[in-house]
């Protein structure tokens, strides 16, 4: 392999000018989306004062995203998904208008804030599982991979910067200029998804698709197992090991309770993300994109029971990076995998399967770590919830020989409706390889 081939692939926005309009407002409104959690966290912080209120927040974005994303994965596989997403993208850019008029109002109402936010995390989750099955309609199966890694770092990058500039506006300008950027954001995404092609799902009963959903996504994920075990690596991952929720405590004790340090927690797995991202070439080109991502969600065990042991600072922010960064590698292998793997008339069935699983295994995994540091230690906690994290993978390995033999198409394969065969569309072909 070359030495460029080792960095970022930027194959798909020199090839593809959709996929290159789709990640520019993508990459806006995740930006956009950071500056907005900010605000909303200081606005209900200065309205409530209360912890309790700040995490109500968390369920008045996490409920609407696992009931919407079911409802939003069979309308994808219904209707034209470009058409889905773009009339979602207006309801964020409406909500995002909202939020603007109601706090140049003064208001103090923290129901009817959470109420916004609650009605774009709807709107959000409608239409994600039709914009995840967009990569792999405008690109070659083998840029795919290259696609997502591409998407993720910008979200990386949003995480990193986003948050920041957020306070940069809320600072000179206040909280209605924060809101106003995220407005601007998905006008910018609006755009994007406006300029794409028409997307209709290919080869479905779109009056079955409505009448049975339950048809659909999961017997696809249940009956192939790759998708299984590629989402079961995902869940292992998690579920078990997941480390923000204990953050707080584990700075608290080892280093003194410093906000600074804490902060340095969350962006040092940015960091690793970004790192990841920036030379995801090695990986992207790589056609073992179910080993890779066994090997991936491993060491992301690894590393967070290193950081539930480390001493030093330095060797803790270490751990975390390398944490971030497996992360980013199991993330893009494993999106490129679902979406390769199923068929279009189920793409978005299937994501939003997906889209579940992601949303609902981190929150869980902060759950469970939070009560297993209340009865033991953070340490214990992290370490235990690390290494159960791996062992979860190496039987997820073990047992599913699909996923560790699974191969992407060749690079000059196309993934777009004329190729798809129609034999792999019906449910009782789902479990061939």
């Amino acid at each position: 392999m070359k030495g460029r081939a080792r960095f970022l692939d930027t194959r798909p926005l020199r090839s593809s000018r959709p996929f290159r309009h789709l990640w520019i407002g993508t990459s806006a409104s995740q930006l956009g989306s950071q500056v907005t959690t900010v605000a909303v966290l200081a606005q209900v912080w200065d309205l409530t004062g209360s912890t309790v209120g700040t995490g109500v927040i968390g369920l008045a974005t996490g409920l609407p995203m696992v009931l919407f994303g079911l409802l939003g994965g069979t309308l994808a596989d219904s209707v034209d998904r470009r058409a889905l997403v773009r009339a979602t993208t207006a309801g964020q850019l409406l909500v995002a208008a909202g939020l603007s008029v109601q706090a140049l109002a003064g208001n103090r109402n923290v129901l009817l804030l959470l109420a916004l936010v609650a009605a774009g995390a709807a709107c959000g989750a409608l239409g994600a599982p039709a914009r995840r099955t967009f990569p792999v309609r405008l690109l070659p199966a083998g840029q795919v991979a290259a696609g997502l890694a591409l998407t993720n770092l910008s979200f990386q990058v949003a995480m990193l910067a986003g948050p920041a500039l957020a306070g940069l506006i809320i600072a000179r300008w206040t909280l209605p200029a924060a809101y106003a950027a995220q407005a601007v954001a998905m006008v910018v995404s609006m755009l994007a998804v406006i300029r794409l092609p028409a997307m209709r799902p290919d080869g479905t009963d779109t009056k079955v698709a409505r009448r049975r959903p339950e048809r659909g996504g999961w017997r696809i994920v249940l009956r192939r197992p790759t998708l299984w075990g590629s989402m079961a690596t995902d869940l292992s991952a998690t579920l078990l090991a997941m480390p923000v929720a204990l953050f707080p405590l584990v700075d608290e004790i080892r280093f003194g309770g410093n906000p600074q340090t804490l902060g340095l927690f969350l962006s040092a797995v940015a960091v690793g993300g970004i790192t990841a991202g920036l030379l995801s070439g090695a990986v992207t080109r790589r056609r073992r994109g179910g080993l890779v991502q066994l090997c991936a969600a491993g060491m992301w065990g690894l590393a967070l029971t290193g950081f539930g042991l480390a001493g030093p600072l330095w060797a803790a922010l270490g751990c975390l990076a390398v944490a971030g960064a497996a992360d980013t590698v199991s993330v893009i292998t494993r999106s490129a995998l679902v979406q390769l793997e199923t068929p279009d008339a189920y793409r978005g069935r299937v994501s939003s399967v997906e889209h579940v699983i992601g949303v609902a295994g981190p929150e869980l995994g902060n759950f469970r770590g939070g009560l297993m540091a209340s009865a033991t230690s953070a340490s214990f906690a992290l370490a235990a919830g690390g290494l159960s994290a791996t062992l979860a993978v190496a039987a997820v390995a073990a047992s599913n020989a699909s996923l560790r033999a699974y191969r992407t198409p060749p690079a000059d394969q196309s993934t777009g409706p004329e190729t798809v065969d129609a034999s792999r569309t019906r449910p009782e072909h789902a479990g061939t390889q």
